[in-house]
C-alpha cells in the first residue's frame, strides 16, 4: 500500500491554550483534488477522536478511507471541484505528534509529560496546515463529532479564515451524559493495572505490557453511545448465540449484541495509542464555546462570521443530541450566516454521518454545489 500522507511542521515552539508549548512538532494530513489557481477552492475537514487523514482512497494510498462514500470524484465532496484536506488531530497518533511522540527535550516519549491539550490546539495546528500550503480563506470548513467543536474553535480563533460551514453530529460545548461517559471510557483505562500511570508498552502490537481490558471497555462504553437503542433492538433484538460460540465460563459473552461489541474492541484496542485517547477525550469535555460569549453559548457562537452554514444532527444521536445542533444553527444565524438546519431521523444515532450516506451525502453534497 502507498502512503498519501504528508506532514507540516508546525511552529516551534507551538504554544497550548492551557500552558507549556511542543518543541519540533507536525501533524499529518491528506489531501484531494487541486487547489485552482485563485486557492479558493479549498475545504478542510476536521475528524472524530479516533479516524486518521484517510478520509477516501487516491491514488497515492487506494486503501478505503472512514468516509470512502462521501469524498472523491463526483461524490458529495467532489474531489474534481474542490481541493479537500483533511488534518489528523494534534494529539493522536496517526502520524501526529502526540504522547507517544518522543519528547526532543528527554529522547523518550512524552507519555503524561505531553502539555495538557485543548480543541483550540487541534484548531490552530489544523490552520497551520492551511497557512502553509498558502490558502487564506476556505471555501468550506467541515466538522464532523469532535471534529465539529474542533472546526467551532478554528472558526473563533482565525476570524475570517472560513467562508462556509458544515457542522456535522456535534456540539458547542460537551453535555453532562457526554462528559460521564467519556469519563467512565478514561476511568476504564486508567484503572486497568497494565496501564502502569502511562508507563505501558507503547509500540507493542501483541503482548507485552497493554492496557487491553481497559481499552477494550473504553471502546465497547463508545460504540453503546455512537449508535441508538433502535438499531440496536432491530438488528439484535435479544438473539443468543449458538452454544458452540458461547464463552465456557461463568457469565460469559451470551448474546449476539455482547458478540458484536467485543469484536469492535478486539479490532481498536491496539490500534490507538491509550494516552492519545485519554488526551482527546479530555479535551472534548473542556471545549465550551460559552469561553467566548461571557459564559453564553448563544453569544460565544455570535462571533463567528461565515456567510453560509449547513448544521446537521440526527435525532437518535444520544452523544450529540439534535437539541445542540439547534442551538449551533440558531447561533450562526444570529450572527449573520444564512444556515440551512438539516435534522435526519436515521436510526443509527452518532455514527449515521459515517453509515447513513443515503440521506448524508445529498445534504452535504447539495449545499456544495450552492456555494
Amino acid at each position: 500500500m502507498n502512503d498519501a500522507r504528508r506532514y507540516c511542521a508546525l511552529p516551534s515552539p507551538f504554544a497550548m491554550k492551557r500552558g507549556g508549548a511542543l518543541h519540533g512538532a507536525r501533524v499529518a494530513y491528506e489531501t484531494w483534488g487541486t487547489l485552482n489557481a485563485a486557492r479558493d477552492n479549498a475545504v478542510l475537514i476536521l475528524t472524530g477522536l479516533s479516524p486518521s487523514a484517510h478520509v477516501a482512497s487516491s491514488a497515492d494510498d487506494p486503501s478505503p478511507g472512514w468516509w470512502e462514500a462521501m469524498l472523491g470524484p463526483g461524490k458529495a465532496i467532489d474531489s474534481d471541484r474542490w481541493f479537500v484536506i483533511c488534518v489528523n488531530s494534534l494529539g493522536s497518533d496517526k502520524g501526529s505528534t502526540c504522547p507517544a511522540s518522543i519528547d526532543p527535550a528527554t529522547g523518550q516519549p512524552y507519555r503524561l509529560t505531553f502539555p495538557e491539550l485543548a480543541l483550540e490546539d487541534v484548531a490552530n495546528a489544523a490552520h497551520e496546515v492551511v497557512r502553509q500550503l498558502g490558502i487564506e480563506r476556505l471555501a468550506c470548513l467541515i466538522g464532523c463529532s469532535m471534529g465539529g467543536m474542533s472546526a467551532l474553535a478554528y472558526m473563533l480563533l482565525h476570524p475570517g479564515s472560513v467562508r462556509a460551514h458544515i457542522s456535522v453530529d456535534t456540539a458547542p460545548q460537551a453535555q453532562p451524559f457526554a462528559i460521564a461517559i467519556r469519563s467512565l471510557q478514561r476511568e476504564a483505562i486508567r484503572l486497568d493495572p497494565d496501564w502502569r500511570g502511562g508507563q505501558y508498552d507503547i509500540h507493542a502490537k501483541e503482548g507485552g505490557t497493554y492496557p487491553d481490558m481497559g481499552m477494550s471497555i473504553a471502546r465497547k462504553l463508545g460504540v453503546i453511545t455512537y449508535r441508538s437503542a433502535m438499531e440496536w433492538n432491530g438488528r439484535f433484538a435479544r438473539i443468543r448465540l449458538d452454544p458452540e460460540q458461547r464463552e465456557e465460563q461463568p457469565f460469559g459473552v451470551e448474546f449476539q449484541v455482547e458478540s458484536y461489541l467485543q469484536g469492535h474492541a478486539e479490532r481498536f484496542v491496539r490500534t490507538f495509542d491509550p494516552n492519545s485517547y485519554l488526551y482527546l477525550s479530555r479535551a472534548s469535555d473542556w471545549f465550551d464555546v460559552a469561553e467566548y460569549g461571557g459564559g453564553s453559548v448563544r453569544e460565544g457562537l455570535k462571533r463567528i462570521h461565515i456567510e453560509r452554514a449547513m448544521v446537521i444532527g440526527v435525532s437518535t444521536d444520544i452523544l450529540f443530541p439534535l437539541e445542540q445542533q439547534e442551538q449551533i444553527a440558531d447561533g450562526l444565524r444570529d450572527a449573520g450566516a444564512a444556515v440551512e438546519f438539516v435534522a435526519l431521523d436515521s436510526p443509527q444515532g452518532h455514527d449515521a454521518f459515517l453509515v447513513d450516506i443515503a440521506n448524508y451525502s445529498p445534504a452535504i453534497g447539495g449545499f456544495l454545489q450552492r456555494l
